[in-house]
Formats: C-alpha cells, structure tokens, sequence
C-alpha cells in the first residue's frame, strides 16, 4: 500500500508580528531590486557605461548639388532590424539589409547594404480635379513576417501599394517547349519528353506589388499604420481615417470624419493617426490644434466620439501670434509597450500617459531658442515643418530632429516625476562621416550673442539641413537619420 507524504509549507504557519514586518521588508527590498534592473536595462551598454554614439555609414552622395526627387522622405526599420527601407520624393523605395558579417564581428558593427531598389509611384494628374499627384513616398510601413517573403505598405498622397520583396537564387532548366533562352520550340522537333530540373543561380531580389489600395482619399495621405491583428490596417488623410483589410482593394471603412457640412467653418485637420501596438481595436489621431484623442472601435462603426482626449492647458500669458502654428502636433507614436504615447509639436516633445489626459508626463524642449525666431521662421515657411519622433525599442529613449543637421536624444528617467537622465545634441555631417567609429561630438547651441568655444549661435543656423525623418532600431542602439538625400547610420561603440 502506498504511503501519502504531506509537505507543509512553512507560510501555512501564522507568522509573529516580528517575521511579518521582516518579509515585508525583504519583499520590499525584492521588488525595489527588480524595479532596478528593469529601470536600468536600455539606458547602458554592454560595458556598463553610458551609451556612446558613433558613425557608421552614410548612404547617398556628399555632393552639394542634390535634386529634388533625391531627398529622402521617411525611413523604417522592419520588426527585426534586419531591413531598413527609405522612400524619396522621387517614388523611389531603397531597402538596406543588415551585413552579415557586422554582426559576428567583435565589436558588432550597424553596417547595412543595398537590398533592393524600386520605383513604388509614379507621377499622376488627377483630371477631374485637374491637380498632379505628386510620386513622393509619404510613409512605408513594413508587415510582420511570415514566411521567406517581406512585405511592406507604401503610399503617396493618394494611393497605397502592399510591395512583396522576395529572393531567387534558382532557376529552372530543362523545359519541352522552349528553348533555354527562352524562345518557343519547334513542337514537331521534340521527340522525348524531358523532367525540368532546378538549378543554382546568382541570388535576385524581386519587388513586386501584390495590392493596390486607391481612390479613397480625397485630401492628401499623410499616415499609415498597421494593425496588431496584422490584417487590417488605417490611412488617414487631413479630414478622414478610412480602416483597410490587406486583401481587399475595392472597399474601406470611413472610421473618422471630421470634415464639416461647410469647410468655412473647419478649424482644425488630423496631422498623423497610429493604431496601439497590443491592442487592435484601439487607435490614436493628432490634429492641428495640439490635441490627440483616443478611440474605441468597439464602441461605433463611426467613432466621431473619442474614448479620451489629451490635451495640455494653453498659458494665457504665453499666448502669440504663432502660438495655435507651433502647437500643431506634426507626429504621434505609442510607446513599444502601449502605455505611452508621444507626441511632437514645433519645438518640443511630450510624452504622455495613456492613463492620464490632463497633461504629458514629461516635457523635452528640442529646440527652445528658436522660439525668438519664430517671425523670420514664419516668412521662410520653416515653422510649417513636420518633424518625426521615434523611441527606442526599450522605451527609455526618444529621437527627434532639429535644423543645422542636429538630432535630439533625450534619456527618459530620473528621481523625480519629468526627470530625464540626459540629452544629447548630434549632429549628421559629413564632418561625423570623416571620422568613423569616433565617438560623435555633443553640439551646443547658444540663445544669445554670447555663446562659449563650442557653442553655435543660433543666427548661425542652416535651416535648410532640416532633420525631418529617424529611425530607431527594434532591438539595438542603432539610429537611422535622413539628411537630405543622404541617410547617415549611427550606432552605440559598442
């Protein structure tokens, strides 16, 4: 017969009041530790310093003459950082796949080579409306993978495009009614049947457009987002946000609309709109008057009724001329983990709490000494630039771009509620590009006529080398920065 063994745990016996406060101490002391290790990991690398950022790459030419259709208008590194795709004004689509050998390789190295090129939109002339439609490629958005194939969304102002981008290294050899060249055969000269056999090639990397998802926008497009069920996806344009299914073309779902019955009385426009990374039914969209509302799928086919609605009290005594221009919210991005949202006006960025609408959490200026400037920044169109801002793949990090050829880093964390523990000024020149695997220079720019050695007066900024688009890689410390037509890759000294 067998024997029954019953353990007791030693937590089925009634403590005294001496063990309790003392396991609630070392519970205590536990959970500070893991929140510890949580806190720190992203902000240090693998030597226990701070990150370090260097040049990597640049891609493009460092000639002065530079056209139009050469200037890079958005970046994207893939889920996995394996890939990095740009689109230009010219419709083009590059993609960039990760060496190799840069990652065995000690120390690991960011280095990235031509993928695949192609031309995703051409220029079009809307006869109706007699308006061209510009080829520019506005957003690329890539898809999870799946299987040996990649797939990415791409749209101009008007139409969007589901690319598939898939290798060939074997061809097949052998066939019965045509010639290896390719050529029909003579069917009166084939006496015996033949098995093809597949053979060995030189690797080709194809891009072909499997979806073509137009004529429902009738303003311009200016985001696009992927859903988290990685079946449907949203495009917005300046009034509308229609809801899309990856393999239907022909019909989308209207979800927002904020277009009024008469445009005189239209005050503000939807300026960017992303879904959350986790969950499918919940969606975001800025606007032009610094607001950004949270929406709820499950509550309305037509959600013109937003679930929460964050928006920062305006100071009074602040209040200018420019003051409604420099709270547009050029972009909006949820954190990685769906907790946080971050947004970016003219000068500044905000990160907010998705729990909390009354106000951002924390509060990065970017570039705060041009605020003087704002009348000269008005008559050369500047103040009307539309600045990206993306996180770090741990969340602790954000990026943003300024003028001169700077980009802000700032390091989220610290003591107290909005502390940071650092920001960083750096600046994409050919200058970094001369120097390689050198760690990059922190640039400093002086509000007033006084200013240090190295410090850059303000007066003495190129605002026509405008940091507009980045990109942070999902896992690593490595950062994508378009500059013009050139992409400049930098990466922690690892």
């Amino acid at each position: 017969m067998a024997t029954t063994t019953m353990v007791v745990s030693p937590l089925a016996t009634q403590p005294t009041p001496k063990n309790k406060r003392r396991l609630f101490a070392e519970a205590r002391q536990n959970s500070l530790q893991k929140l510890s290790v949580i806190f720190d990991h992203g902000h240090k690398n693998g030597n226990g310093g701070e990150t370090t950022w260097c040049f990597s790459q640049v891609k493009g030419t460092l000639e002065d003459d530079v056209t139009e259709a050469d200037l890079i208008s958005c970046v994207e590194f893939n889920h996995d950082g394996e890939l990095l795709a740009t689109g230009d004004k010219g419709g083009r689509v590059v993609i960039f796949q990760r060496d190799p050998a840069s990652k065995q390789c000690v120390p690991k190295k960011g280095e990235y080579n031509v993928y695949s090129t192609f031309q995703s939109h051409e220029p079009e002339f809307d006869y109706l409306k007699s308006l061209e439609i510009e080829e520019k490629i506005n957003k690329i958005r890539w898809l999870k993978r799946k299987n040996q194939a990649h797939f990415l969304l791409s749209t101009n102002d008007k139409t969007i495009k589901l690319w598939k981008v898939s290798e060939r290294d074997k061809r097949v050899t052998g066939y019965n009614t045509r010639e290896e060249g390719g050529r029909p055969r003579d069917p009166t000269r084939v006496t015996a049947l033949r098995v093809p056999t597949v053979r060995p090639a030189d690797l080709m990397v194809e891009a072909s457009p499997r979806r073509i998802f137009a004529n429902a926008h009738t303003y311009h497009i200016n985001s696009i987002s992927l859903n988290s069920d990685q079946e449907t996806y949203l495009s917005a344009d300046d009034l509308r946000i229609n809801l899309w299914h990856l393999e239907i073309t022909d019909q989308s779902f209207n979800i927002v609309d904020i277009k009024p019955a008469n445009m005189e009385e239209l005050t503000e426009v939807i300026t960017a709109a992303e879904f959350h990374p986790t969950e499918c039914n919940l969606f975001v969209y800025s606007s032009s008057k610094g607001t950004i509302r949270l929406c709820d799928m499950r509550a309305a086919a037509l959600c013109d009724r937003h679930a929460k609605l964050f928006e920062e009290p305006e100071d009074p005594h602040a209040r200018s001329f420019f003051s409604e221009i420099i709270s547009s919210i050029s972009d909006v991005k949820l954190s990685n983990s769906g907790r946080y949202m971050m947004s970016r006006d003219y000068l500044g960025l905000k990160v907010w709490d998705l729990r909390m609408e009354t106000k951002p959490v924390e509060t990065y200026p970017v570039h705060e000494y041009l605020r003087s400037k704002l009348c000269s920044l008005y008559e050369n169109d500047c103040i009307f630039d539309k600045f990206e801002c993306c996180w770090s793949g741990d969340d602790q990090r954000l990026m943003t771009g300024s003028y001169n050829g700077f980009f802000r880093i700032f390091e989220r964390g610290g003591a107290g509620a909005g502390a940071r523990r650092g920001e960083l000024t750096l600046e994409a020149s050919r200058d970094a590009a001369a120097r390689p695997r050198q760690p990059l220079r922190a640039r400093r720019v002086a509000a007033t006529a006084k200013r240090k050695k190295d410090e850059i007066s303000v007066d003495c900024l190129d605002f026509n080398k405008k940091i507009l688009h980045t990109a942070w890689h999902p896992h690593e410390s490595i950062i994508a920065v378009a500059a013009t037509n050139n992409l400049f890759i930098f990466q922690d000294k690892f």
